[in-house]
Formats: C-alpha cells, sequence, structure tokens
C-alpha cells in the first residue's frame, strides 16, 4: 500500500527545482529523422551548459541513426511501437515481458527528469514507470496525464518546431541559444562521400549537385502529397547540366529507388544512382561535400542542413516557418501560393481535393530561379 501511495504522489508531483541541478536527463522523440535533429541544438545547449549531465534519448529505429555517435547523448534507447504491438497480438505474456524489460533498461540509469517531445500519454507512462520524478512536455488533446509539467498545444503553428521544443526546457530555467541542427558522419562515412564523388566522375571545379526526389516518409502512403512531381525534376536537371555542366548525385531509401531510377534514366550521363545504397550519415557526408542539395520537404532535407549543405526545398502542404530549414542560413525554400495552404495543421494532413496544385503549380523555371541564386 505504500508503495501504491509513493507511487501516486510522483505521479502528480511538481519539482520546480531548475535544469541545473540535474544529473541525468531524458529526451524522448518517437517520430521522424527531422523531428529528432529538430531537437539536437537543445542537447547542445544542455551539454555546455551541464556537460557532466548524462543525457539518455528514446527514438524509433528508423531516426536512431540520425543520433548515434552524437557527443552530446549518452544512452539511446530504440523504441519501435510496431514491435511492441506485434508482439502483444502474439501473446500477451511475451508483449509484457518485453515491455518491462524495456522499462527496466531506462530505470536503471535513474534518470531524474524527462523532457517528453511525443505529445502522447504512452510514453509519459513509459517515463512514470521508469521511475522518472520530473516528466516535462505538451499536452495535446489532453495526452499529457502522465506529466508533471506541462503546456497545453492543439500543433505548432507560426514558429519553428524547434522554438516549440525549446520551451520546454525553459521551463526549467533554462535559456535556450539557438544552434545548428547537428549529424555526425563517422570516418567511413566520409570515405563512402569521398568514392560517390570519384564515381560520378566529376572533376576538379566541376559543381555537384545532390537531387532527393522522394522524402516524407513519415507520412506513410501520403507521402506522394509532399512530392514535387518527378518530370518537374527531370526538367530542372536539364537546365542545371545545360547552364552549370554538373554531376546530378541522386538518392533516396530503397522504397525511392523507383523514383530516382527516373532520373537517371532520363540524363543517362553526367548522373549518379545511389538511391538505397547509403546510410543516413553518408547522405550527410555526401550533401556536405556538393555545392547545392534539391529536396522535397521531409527527412532528408534536415540531414543536409545539418550536415551545412547550401539546399532548395520544395514545400507543398507543410508549411515551411514550422517545419523548414532551421535556421535559415543558407538555405531557400519554394513554395507556390494556393489558397488551400498550408493545409497540414494541428499534426493532420485532411487529404487533398486539388491534384496537389502547390506542388503541379510550382514550375521548374522557378525552382531553377532558386538555384541560380545560390549556384550563381
Amino acid at each position: 500500500m505504500m508503495c501504491l501511495i509513493r507511487l501516486l504522489r510522483s505521479f502528480g508531483a511538481r519539482n520546480d527545482k531548475t535544469l541545473k541541478n540535474y544529473k541525468k536527463i531524458l529526451f524522448i522523440n518517437p517520430f521522424g529523422i527531422g523531428d529528432v535533429l529538430f531537437t539536437t541544438p537543445l542537447l547542445d545547449n544542455i551539454k555546455d551548459t551541464l556537460p557532466e549531465a548524462k543525457i539518455g534519448y528514446l527514438c524509433n529505429r528508423r531516426a536512431f541513426e540520425a543520433l548515434e555517435n552524437n557527443p552530446s547523448i549518452d544512452k539511446i534507447f530504440i523504441y519501435e511501437r510496431d514491435e511492441f504491438v506485434n508482439e502483444q497480438k502474439k501473446s500477451f505474456w511475451k508483449w509484457l515481458s518485453k515491455t518491462m524489460a524495456f522499462i527496466n533498461d531506462i530505470k536503471q540509469e535513474k534518470y531524474e527528469i524527462a523532457f517528453d517531445f511525443s505529445l502522447n500519454s504512452q510514453y509519459g507512462l513509459i517515463s512514470w514507470l521508469s521511475g522518472i520524478k520530473e516528466r516535462v512536455g505538451y499536452d495535446y488533446k489532453g495526452r499529457g496525464k502522465f506529466l508533471n509539467q506541462k503546456i497545453p498545444l492543439d500543433g505548432y503553428k507560426d514558429k519553428h518546431v524547434v522554438d516549440y521544443y525549446a520551451k520546454l526546457i525553459d521551463l526549467k530555467g533554462f535559456n535556450f541559444i539557438k544552434n545548428n541542427l547537428k549529424i555526425y558522419p563517422q570516418a567511413d562515412d566520409i570515405n563512402k562521400a569521398d568514392e560517390a564523388l570519384k564515381e560520378s566522375g566529376a572533376k576538379p571545379g566541376q559543381k555537384i549537385i545532390v537531387v532527393i526526389p522522394g522524402g516524407g516518409a513519415s507520412w506513410g502512403k501520403d507521402a506522394l502529397y509532399k512530392q514535387w512531381p518527378i518530370n518537374y525534376f527531370l526538367l530542372l536537371c536539364d537546365k542545371i547540366i545545360a547552364k552549370y555542366k554538373a554531376k546530378i548525385i541522386i538518392m533516396g531509401n530503397s522504397a525511392e529507388s523507383n523514383l530516382c531510377r527516373q532520373i537517371k534514366d532520363h540524363l543517362k550521363s553526367n548522373v549518379l544512382d545511389l538511391s538505397g545504397s547509403v546510410s543516413l550519415r553518408q547522405m550527410a557526408a555526401i550533401c556536405a561535400k556538393s555545392d547545392l542539395v534539391i529536396c522535397n520537404d521531409g527527412g532528408p532535407l534536415h540531414i543536409a542542413v545539418a550536415s551545412k549543405a547550401k539546399t532548395v526545398s520544395i514545400f507543398g502542404p507543410v508549411d515551411e516557418k514550422v517545419y523548414g530549414p532551421y535556421p535559415y542560413g543558407n538555405h531557400l525554400v519554394i513554395t507556390e501560393k494556393v489558397t488551400c495552404r498550408p493545409c497540414y495543421q494541428n499534426f493532420r494532413f485532411p487529404g487533398c481535393n486539388y491534384e496537389i496544385q502547390c506542388l503541379k503549380k510550382l514550375t521548374p523555371d522557378k525552382v531553377f530561379a532558386a538555384c541560380q541564386k545560390i549556384l550563381g
């Protein structure tokens, strides 16, 4: 009975000590690649102020590589929700055993505070069961019931996601200082990038343009609504090669190989297709060595931004002020003014009844003009 009382007290407790008193901190972000990269400026801020603090990070398997080798992170916990759901369908007891083992792994680290970016009560429950006394996050649609310090939220709008994330650490007395997104390619990744440039046949001084025609994997079957028409990419590549005699390197995941192949087959020469053959960090290393990255809204854009590449990105349904490159720097975002965009609001895409006019009306000439601003 006393154990139950202590648990209930910890559930509702609110501890007002400032961030500077914490030695063990857990970040929770189960979303996509871009979302976890949006937390990297916060990690740097905390580690710069509290160099002795140990920071753990809970993320999904797809985003793991974007965080691996980050010097601000001491331990990463991979939580793949579908794996747990599938286990539960097979056997309740095996699911329970797997869940408790995962929670115990976190509990052993004795984290004092969790910054929960999940907007989902499931992760607050995991923090609570892991014995984390301070659980800080956003209360979206009443899903913050296991948080004991929270900010009401109905959606991200009018400012960047990074700035929303920063408000959570500000709650604990930490003054957020804007910083770049970070990703950390290793020596093998950089060697892969060097090999790719050599394979492309690029000559000294010849411009290297990375084209990533896919993206939006976290949207699942709706990803195509974030993708500029492939025939527009073909026309754009023609214009870039005609003006700059550039080498084109195409990248994307294995599911996007067909998109990438269409560009390769169209160009025939001056092109290297690396779709499905490079990791996230290798993609970052290749982007870092390019003169320009052209891509849609999605994780690859933020990988390129984190690699300090120059980018031209194409946004359709999503508000670039909220989900665009951070900080802007050497980046141009191209959009088309149509009355229905941005239609992605409050974490919901309503579908499209207008044949994706926000992307189809955005011509190759307009995107090429943006490329010229960067390439000269």
